[in-house]
């Protein structure tokens, strides 16, 4: 069985890219001439087609001055000569989302700038901005930059959309700096290819899983360096902020984004506090339906989220065990992690929410309190270097 790589699609991380070969077409025999009759009156409508075209146009227009590459200087040491110098070490894109009267600010992925000593955006070939890091957060992998609002003179910010409206199948457009800055302001297309899967969110330098994260899937290409761009609808409002796509043999078009609405929220954090506040359940669990069968505990249903560990005083108080199954949170059915996680994203540390569990067949309800997930900058104290 192929292994799958989830993969962060800033080119500063490593990356894998696999060409496919497309096979020869196989000629069908020609249909009947009835079937052919039919096929020509189902033929969609040419002017939709142009529609469609030109919305994506319009839309890649509306956005693009807002996109700019995000490039990563790390301090590098020279073994021989005992010095240590500033190089770029990873390119990844980021969106201007908001602006006032002294300072515009970009939100982009906290991978694109994990381990940073200086953040520079590029906003046209040749032109190099310092970035301020205001602020990070591994555990939705974002971060929000700060540059001079004259950098975007005449240039209004972003839209979020609700990305909690978002249909699987309507169309998809990701702008981003793929494979280096002689691609910037790249542009694909696809479609919203389901509105909420559950991914790792994984540190970048030890491999750990920090999280889990409810994401959109999109089969738009996303290559290394699109990592902190938009996935834009047909309006030209941010549905997400491009994040990683899975790199395995045989898998192709699996792209995945940070929904808007997730966005929204832990960038008014950053810029606010300079870090972004979670709350914590305290427990480790899986979606049950996740599970070998064999594996399940004996409850009278088939879904919820099964504990394998508590890990908080909190949670052990309130009386949650390892082998419980999660079937609510404060009133909201659950059925998986995701949605476990969704709920909880609801309250804020200390908040006490009403947790429902099975233990055996026995439903039983109980208090929580929530607590706050521990957050840390993840980029390097400012250095005064000269270019």
């Amino acid at each position: 069985m192929a292994s799958v790589a989830f993969v962060s699609s800033g080119a500063g991380v490593a990356a894998g890219l696999a060409a496919s070969r497309l096979e020869p077409a196989i000629m069908a025999p020609a249909p009947p001439q009835h079937a052919a009759v039919r096929a020509v009156d189902a033929v969609a409508d040419p002017e939709s087609v142009v529609n469609l075209s030109t919305g994506v146009t319009q839309a890649v227009k509306r956005v693009e001055p807002d996109v700019v590459g995000v490039e990563n200087y790390q301090l590098v040491s020279n073994f021989f000569s005992q010095t240590s110098k500033l190089q770029a070490t990873g390119l990844g894109t980021g969106v201007m989302f908001y602006k006032d009267e002294r300072h515009a600010y970009i939100v982009t992925n906290n991978h694109v700038v994990e381990g940073a000593a200086k953040v520079d955006i590029v906003v046209d070939p040749g032109k190099h901005h310092d970035a301020d890091v205001v602020g990070t957060d591994p555990y939705t992998d974002l971060a929000v930059l700060r540059v001079p609002a004259s950098v975007f003179r005449g240039i209004e910010p972003v839209t979020f959309a609700d990305s909690s409206r978002i249909e699987a199948g309507e169309p998809a457009i990701a702008i981003g700096t793929p494979l280096g800055l002689d691609f910037a302001d790249t542009v694909t297309s696809g479609i919203v290819s389901a509105k909420s899967r559950l991914m790792p969110v994984q540190d970048e330098a030890t491999g750990q899983t920090l999280d889990y994260q409810t994401v959109i899937q999109t089969d738009a290409a996303i290559n290394p360096g699109n990592s902190g761009g938009p996935l834009l609808n047909i309006r030209g409002e941010v549905i997400g902020i491009n994040s990683c796509k899975i790199v395995a043999q045989n898998f192709e078009g699996m792209g995945f984004a940070i929904p808007s609405n997730e966005v929204k929220v832990v960038a008014k954090q950053l810029m606010e506090k300079g870090h972004a506040v979670h709350p914590a359940l305290g427990v480790e669990g899986y979606s049950l339906a996740s599970l070998p069968q064999q594996m399940w505990p004996d409850v009278p249903v088939d879904y919820g989220v099964w504990v394998k560990r508590v890990s908080s005083p909190e949670a052990r108080a309130a009386g949650i065990r390892p082998g419980d199954v999660i079937v609510s949170f404060n009133d909201r059915t659950v059925r998986t992690m995701a949605e476990l996680r969704t709920a909880l994203f609801q309250t804020h540390p200390g908040d006490v929410a009403v947790v429902r569990v099975y233990r055996g067949d026995k439903l039983m309800a109980l208090r929580v309190k929530i607590g706050q997930m521990g957050t840390k900058p993840t980029t390097a104290p400012a250095l005064d270097f000269a270019r």
